[in-house]
């Protein structure tokens, strides 16, 4: 999920292994220096200099004094605590008043929409939902970045980021808003609904995160959608379109676009046309009218693209200087 490379460690080097050649010592004598047996001093010597190498090695990487801008903006600022809140005052004050003329289409694409023509699904008589990404949108993991933080570098490690599925529970905050928002919801009588790319093998943990954070309950299959409930991979309009089936859902919170539907990840898209569909009609009107989005500057699909992709060439400073007159 967050692109980072490995941190390489010192080989071990057993002191059972022997050069593959050694001459026989002419005499007892010449085995031995001070009475210490020649290949045990060489063994010795080795250690000595694994050892020092790797304390060279650690002191000349130590731990950063600081996390890179985007963690020190999303986990440790006031402004970044501060946008959580305001994206939930907005997320559920839209659902309460939503919830009380029913609306008739859900905010989820229907299978076939492009970006250039959506089409939203039915809602008929279905009971009402909101659906929530859960990394970076419903809770923060503090854990598993702060370990990133003090690796700089490291590339993604899908076995890594399994283990902290598995042992990270404690280790998370919910995002500032998200309990108050959530609880307020589910009073109104609208079920909410987690749809994650983590794990399914690892519902149990997850479902302990989720709840321990003060989010839940939920339950794995109703409440809770991962990666390989419906299909395989982690895209996440399979899982959208089976909760569809049972539920009206009027309103989807995330932090990437691919939370409200896959046709943002298209791999041929563009990153100016990517930008282009979402703050364009059809799709401008949905933001804080359906869609709610969190803002994560630490990872994911919007940390990409050259400066010719983000910055037009029309809107560049400085001007070529004019020649003198």
């Amino acid at each position: 999920m967050r692109g980072r490379a490995k941190v390489s460690r010192d080989p071990f080097v057993s002191s059972e292994v022997e050069t593959p050649y050694r001459a026989k010592p002419r005499s007892r004598a010449s085995a031995s220096v001070g009475g210490v047996p020649r290949l045990r001093l060489g063994r010795t010597v080795l250690g000595l200099g694994v050892a020092l190498f790797a304390a060279a090695a650690s002191a000349q990487t130590p731990r950063p004094a600081t996390p890179p801008a985007g963690m020190q903006w999303l986990y440790g600022s006031g402004e970044g605590g501060a946008s959580g809140i305001q994206a939930y005052h907005a997320f559920r004050n839209y659902v309460v008043a939503a919830a009380r003329h029913r609306p008739r289409q859900s905010v989820v694409l229907a299978p076939g929409s492009t970006l250039a023509a959506p089409r939203f699904l039915p809602c008929g008589r279905r009971p009402l939902a909101v659906v929530l990404d859960v990394d970076e949108t419903a809770l923060q993991n503090l854990g598993y970045e702060y370990d990133d933080a003090i690796h700089p570098g490291r590339t993604y490690d899908q076995e890594r980021w399994n283990r902290w599925e598995e042992t990270g529970a404690n280790a998370v905050l919910p995002t500032p808003g998200a309990v108050s928002a959530l609880n307020a919801i589910r009073r109104a009588r609208v079920t909410v609904i987690f749809n994650s790319n983590r794990l399914s093998r690892f519902a149990a943990q997850n479902t302990a995160t989720i709840d321990g954070a003060g989010l839940g309950p939920v339950e794995h299959g109703r409440t809770l959608w991962l990666q390989g409930d419906v299909a395989a991979g982690s895209a996440k309009d399979p899982r959208r379109t089976a909760i569809s089936e049972r539920y009206c859902v009027i309103a989807m919170a995330g932090d990437q676009l691919g939370d409200f539907s896959d046709l943002f990840n298209a791999r041929d898209l563009p990153v100016p046309e990517r930008r282009r569909a979402a703050i364009t009609e059809p799709f401008a009107w949905l933001w804080g009218n359906g869609w709610f989005i969190l803002p994560n500057p630490v990872y994911g699909s919007g940390l990409r693209g050259g400066i010719d992709d983000v910055f037009p060439a029309d809107r560049r400073w400085p001007a070529p200087e004019r020649g003198n007159n």
